[in-house]
């Protein structure tokens, strides 16, 4: 509002805005409006599963990606309370650099990961390189755990011990 002087009383005029602030202000009111709407609408989709590489095309390929046989989650024995009772044992099959495993409906999926050898040499010697790295986010986008050798479990805590040894840079697009 613009205070104005006339004959000694002050006068208040709301204060004039440009056709392009009124037309601004809409846009944002509209624009929040309707992030509000989008955003409401959206429903969580569910994680797709980690694709398996086809039989006539892992002779080539660089990773294969194999399911293991169906495993059924056996019930937990009966433990105290407080105390928590161990999770069965993942098994690595040979030649194979990690495994994905996904639990719904009371089945456990687990996923074969291996490599072609140049590419398991170097995830053997160098676990934080971008090819092992990229695999075992894609078992993770898919809602699997990841499980190295011996079934340890890497997580993403074990994530930023390998980036620490590795300087990465990361270009995003706008």
């Amino acid at each position: 509002m613009a205070i104005e002087l006339r004959g000694g009383t002050p006068s208040y005029r709301p204060s004039r805005r440009s056709p392009r602030q009124v037309l601004t202000a809409r846009g944002a009111f509209l624009g929040g409006v309707m992030l509000l709407l989008i955003g409401g609408c959206a429903q969580e989709t569910a994680k797709a599963p980690l694709p398996v590489t086809p039989p006539g095309d892992r002779a080539n390929a660089p990773v294969i990606r194999r399911p293991l046989p169906e495993t059924p989650i056996p019930p937990a024995p009966e433990a105290p309370p407080g105390i928590l009772a161990p999770a069965p044992a993942i098994v690595l099959p040979a030649n194979a650099q990690y495994v994905c495993v996904t639990e719904a409906a009371g089945q456990r999926q687990q996923t074969v990961i291996e490599f072609s050898p140049k590419v398991a040499g170097l995830c053997l010697k160098h676990p934080e390189m971008g090819p092992c790295q990229y695999e075992r986010n894609a078992c993770r986008k898919s809602g699997g755990r990841v499980f190295a050798a011996e079934g340890k479990e890497i997580t993403m805590a074990t994530e930023a011990e390998y980036d620490r040894k590795v300087i990465r840079i990361r270009l995003k697009s706008n």
